[in-house]
């Protein structure tokens, strides 16, 4: 296992499309156990591999509560086969987005097929927290953010800060 640097917006990386995982083999297991090292390390609730310069179809997640039992959560290649009408707001933040918060509205209730670590083929019916986090990590893998999901003006000024803050760092 290894920590990856997590890319921060706006490098240009994260707007790019990630592939389809062609099969599950022992190199995807071992990015997958990257991810997790570095979700945790973060911290954070999700990591897609977009967002540590890895462009396929592959996200991490563990929603469990503060001082609960870990939940460790894999999917390859999600895809939504069923979203409610009706939406929930929730305050999102991103390890691609370090520091910034907003609200977003999203569908309250999903239905998603995936692959596991293991390669086979799964299902889940999604709601609340769980919904927009699944919603939220797959977002990166189509190259979009959740500051691409609040009004222009928001997002405007969250980028100018972080492209302003990333040139500070680079002149140290």
């Amino acid at each position: 296992m290894a920590l990856r640097p997590i890319l921060v917006a706006p490098d240009p990386r994260l707007k790019r499309v990630s592939s389809s995982v062609p099969k599950v083999d022992d190199e995807i297991r071992a990015l997958i156990d990257d991810l997790f090292e570095t979700m945790y390390a973060a911290p954070g609730v999700g990591l897609a591999a977009p967002q540590v310069g890895v462009h396929k179809r592959l996200l991490v997640m563990d929603i469990a509560e503060k001082d609960g039992d870990s939940k460790p959560f894999v999917m390859i290649n999600p895809a939504i086969l069923e979203r409610s009408e009706s939406e929930a707001v929730y305050e999102e933040g991103c390890l691609s987005v370090p520091g910034y918060y907003a609200d977003v509205a999203r569908p309250d209730k999903v239905r998603v097929r995936y692959l596991d670590r293991d390669g086979a083929e799964q299902e889940i019916a999604a709601e609340g927290f769980l919904a927009t986090c699944l919603q939220h990590e797959m977002d990166h893998l189509d190259g979009v953010l959740f500051v691409d999901r609040i009004s222009a003006l928001k997002r405007n000024m969250i980028l100018r800060k972080l492209a302003k803050a990333r040139k500070l760092a680079a002149a140290e």
